[in-house]
């Protein structure tokens, strides 16, 4: 999803690598039940979520209706946010809080401490993981989860959606083992990972009861 940025550049060059918002018609085909993506997630009614570089509100409306509006959506991109605000709004649903801004000052934007946070699609191209981590760290709860949504480390020609190769490019794609060890210095433990069929996974971390 499109919406992580660097610090310290222009809004353009903030970006952070291979993560523009394809098109919505494909992401359809790949997932087409996004709720059950979330709910295999472990996000529950209750919860207070983030969804982190919301882009066009794929997974924001979903989870809004999971949920019952108690998500904030942050996104970098103004257009990305008017999609998702429309798409939320195309469902019924309703969400706690749109922030433009980006996502390493993520823990400057939320009046509360969040259950989850979620990042899907985006951590590959992040310039400093660890970093990006420990923001998200400051803005959970104790105990808190923190989930990154990844494509497995295959070949881009192995990962078809529509019949072109989808997803960053192969040198780019992280294992499991990948994110784990630039996510748990930041003050997580590693959960779980489970399967996200075509092409993905989620690794899920726990915030560390020893990390703020």
């Amino acid at each position: 999803m499109l919406g992580a940025r660097h610090l310290e550049k222009s809004k353009e060059d903030k970006l952070f690598q291979a993560t523009g918002m394809p098109d919505r018609k494909w992401w359809s085909d790949l997932w087409p039940n996004p709720k059950r993506i979330l709910s295999a997630l472990g996000i529950k009614p209750g919860m207070t979520v983030i969804d982190l570089c919301c882009g066009d509100g794929y997974f924001t409306a979903p989870l809004a209706q999971i949920v019952d509006g108690n998500v904030y959506a942050l996104d970098l991109d103004p257009k990305m946010l008017e999609l998702a605000q429309a798409e939320v709004a195309r469902v019924g649903g309703t969400v706690k809080g749109w922030i433009e801004g980006d996502a390493l000052d993520l823990a400057q934007f939320f009046p509360e401490q969040a259950d989850y946070v979620l990042i899907a699609n985006t951590f590959h191209g992040v310039p400093d993981k660890t970093e990006l981590a420990r923001v998200v760290d400051r803005t959970l709860k104790p105990d808190g989860r923190f989930a990154i949504v990844n494509w497995h480390k295959r070949r881009r020609e192995e990962t078809p959606v529509l019949d072109k190769p989808r997803g960053p490019k192969t040198e780019m794609r992280m294992s499991p083992d990948d994110v784990r060890a630039v996510v748990e210095p930041a003050g997580f433990e590693m959960e779980g990972v489970i399967d996200l069929p075509p092409y993905h996974y989620g690794a899920i971390f726990r915030k560390s009861t020893s990390s703020g």
